[in-house]
């Protein structure tokens, strides 16, 4: 683990009081980091399916631009954090490789929104997420995660993903909780008010 990934003060049982659990994905290509950030923001241990990488994955998944990684997600990581006393949310890494692709949907199961995490490095990496999302209807925010690679504005992020303008996109840094726990405000905010929209005028 990064040794600059923030941890919590301390790993807190769910509260009793809590009576909102929201399903919420995090997507997104092979090494942008998903697993950093739930690990960085869940208040409890998280279960994590990373295995080592092998030379059998040579080849096969694309290590352009992450030569450093050393480890994948086979199946999904799971993490938890409460949000308020009352609104608690459910977090699954998705496996970013394309021959872990399949699992999506399944993934997808039951979940109200997702955060689509990007590196810049690596941006052609998100549109199979993107276009996913687009295809099950569901809503999603972008999150740009900061690794020091090439400087882009989200404007130009924006621009290079196509995204609409409806579509939030926030800057961030995966390792550290309060940055993490931001993106997940911010996707909760915007379920929010889609919700509200359609309320709105179906009244």
């Amino acid at each position: 683990m990064d040794s600059r990934i923030s941890e919590p003060a301390a790993r807190t049982p769910l509260p009793s009081s809590a009576n909102t659990g929201l399903k919420i994905v995090i997507v997104g290509g092979f090494g942008v980091g998903k697993t950093t950030m739930v690990r960085s923001v869940s208040e409890i241990r998280p279960l994590s399916t990373e295995e080592t990488l092998t030379r059998a994955s040579v080849g096969i998944d694309d290590s352009r631009g992450v030569e450093a990684k050393s480890t994948t997600t086979v199946a999904f990581d799971f993490g938890r954090i409460s949000l308020s006393d009352e609104l608690v949310l459910y977090l699954f890494g998705a496996p970013g490789q394309e021959r872990f692709w399949f699992l999506w949907d399944r993934l997808f199961t039951g979940t109200l929104g997702a955060v689509v995490l990007v590196d810049t490095r690596r941006l052609a990496e998100s549109w199979y997420a993107i276009d996913r999302l687009e295809h099950h209807g569901m809503p999603f925010v972008v999150a740009h995660n900061q690794f020091g690679g090439p400087s882009h504005s989200l404007d130009q992020i924006r621009d290079a993903l196509d995204l609409s303008g409806d579509v939030p996109l926030i800057a961030c840094d995966a390792r550290q909780r309060e940055s993490s726990k931001a993106v997940l405000i911010k996707l909760v905010n915007h379920l929010h008010a889609l919700s509200t929209a359609a309320r709105q005028v179906t009244s």
